[in-house]
């Protein structure tokens, strides 16, 4: 093993676990074994629980303009750690270190966010009647936990760990089992900056952690991120524990692509959609709808797929049963009649042969009853429908159960906003491939692609991980009282 074997961190220390049941952490890059990292159990969690309850109390009593020092040396210490960080970024994930880099660099953004959250939090005051004052204050939840995945090991986390903690609340993380190393470099940087023992507490395992959070009766609130088959699964569980819950599952997010889209710009922007980070993210473009006569911007996307190299500007996929998946649904298509005009399927790289590589793949003619079209493939896979007016193509996104993103590529306004407003997508972009809103708008999609109400990230996460208190006074009793006091 390349590192020593995974701990849990727990009241300011990282901590052995007594599990005998542990799982390998394999790189994607090349099929090295980098660590072993034990599965908890429930007790473990609740040790972690514990550590957590006993922080709250002076944690949330310290104003929030102290409170965010935190993360002002927490965003000092990533900049300072940056290559560092996004080299096990990659390694671990499989992602490219210019990606890995750019993952970091949104960590640092996430943090620099959270610092104005004082300016943001500030309550309001208002004389409702002669003498009588109501005011409302955001309030901690106590302590709260969140379930991240494997595809972004240091930015997801991040979603969460600024925000949570610096609006008062106790945090336990449980990271992807198949990355599970960034994460502590993350704990030893925020304990650097001053972050108080208990306040921050990470449990590694499988899906018996994630049932024991949802089960837990002292954690308050769960957010997750993952696929739409465990998303909805966590959400029920959680709330059935009278729980506040957010989780985001999974996406199929479309293209609309119209013949007067500029042609480099389009091509370029659906290439790089598709195979950033190798197609797992789910802001990812999956699936691409051509509106008329775009045979010229399919052939320049061709040309773009064709530069993508693995290996060089494209990172693997996180594991062996992954690219099998990945490859079934390629094979799949092509026997459906499909045309395969950019093929992935087979990528061996040199030197790292062992390791989990997908080529990107151009796949055209797919019609909307086909698996490529319907359901979310997590690889450098885009498929193309082709569709003669707009509104066909609003039925085949429209039909799509997901509801992460959907973009449109037109020089023609009115056409962009026309479809812009009948999307069925909480994220939409105008001529950019990946809408990702940046702080302090917040990230989340629609239907099957989010359970719970609220976000996460940006300015409306107040809501989430908070609780509003209203609070009347009323200092003058020579006034009386009347029905409006």
């Amino acid at each position: 093993m390349k590192y020593e074997r995974v701990r849990n961190f727990v009241n300011g220390s990282f901590k052995e676990v007594s599990s005998q049941r542990t799982l390998p952490v394999i790189s994607p890059t090349d099929g090295s074994l980098l660590a072993e990292m034990p599965c908890s159990t429930a007790a473990d969690l609740d040790e972690a629980v514990q550590a957590a309850k006993a922080a709250f109390p002076a944690w949330s009593k310290t104003p929030i303009k102290e409170r965010v020092q935190v993360f002002f040396r927490y965003k000092y210490l990533l900049e300072q750690h940056l290559q560092g960080l996004a080299a096990l970024v990659s390694e671990e994930n499989g992602k490219t270190i210019s990606e890995a880099i750019a993952e970091v660099e949104k960590c640092i953004e996430l943090t620099e966010f959270a610092t104005s959250l004082p300016q943001l939090i500030a309550g309001e005051v208002l004389e409702v009647s002669a003498g009588v004052e109501c005011r409302t204050s955001h309030v901690p939840l106590g302590i709260v936990a969140s379930i991240v995945p494997f595809n972004f090991p240091a930015m997801v986390p991040n979603w969460t760990i600024p925000n949570a903690i610096a609006l008062g609340n106790c945090l336990i993380m449980k990271p992807s089992e198949k990355v599970p190393l960034s994460l502590g470099i993350i704990a030893r940087l925020l304990k650097e900056a001053g972050l108080p023992n208990g306040v921050l507490n990470i449990v590694n395992g499988d899906s018996e952690i994630v049932n024991a959070i949802c089960d837990h009766p002292d954690i308050e609130a769960v957010s997750f991120v993952g696929s739409t088959k465990v998303a909805r699964i966590v959400y029920q569980r959680a709330t059935q524990h009278l729980k506040r819950c957010l989780a985001l599952g999974g996406a199929k997010n479309h293209l609309l692509v119209l013949p007067d889209a500029k042609p480099g710009m389009t091509a370029q922007n659906v290439a790089a959609s598709m195979s950033g980070c190798a197609g797992q993210r789910c802001m990812a473009a999956s699936a691409m709808i051509g509106v008329g006569d775009v045979n010229h911007i399919v052939d320049l996307v061709c040309e773009e797929a064709r530069k993508i190299v693995p290996g060089q500007n494209l990172g693997a996929v996180i594991s062996k049963e992954s690219k099998e998946r990945i490859e079934k649904y390629i094979t799949e298509a092509e026997a459906q009649g499909a045309r395969i005009l950019v093929d992935g399927r087979g990528v061996q790289v040199a030197g790292k042969e062992n390791g989990t590589y997908v080529g990107p793949t151009v796949i055209d003619y797919v019609t909307a009853d086909m698996a490529v079209a319907r359901e979310e493939i997590f690889g450098p896979v885009i498929s193309i429908m082709r569709t003669d007016t707009v509104d066909e193509a609003l039925r085949i996104e429209n039909a799509n159960p997901y509801g992460n993103a959907a973009s449109v590529f037109t020089q023609n306004g009115g056409m962009a906003r026309y479809i812009a407003e009948r999307a069925s997508a909480g994220m939409i972009g105008v001529n950019v491939g990946v809408p990702v809103p940046r702080e302090p708008f917040s990230f989340g999609g629609w239907n099957e692609s989010k359970f719970g109400v609220g976000d996460i990230t940006g300015k409306s996460s107040i809501e989430f991980w908070t609780k509003l208190k209203k609070s009347t006074t009323k200092w003058n009793p020579e006034e009386g009282v009347n029905w409006m006091s």
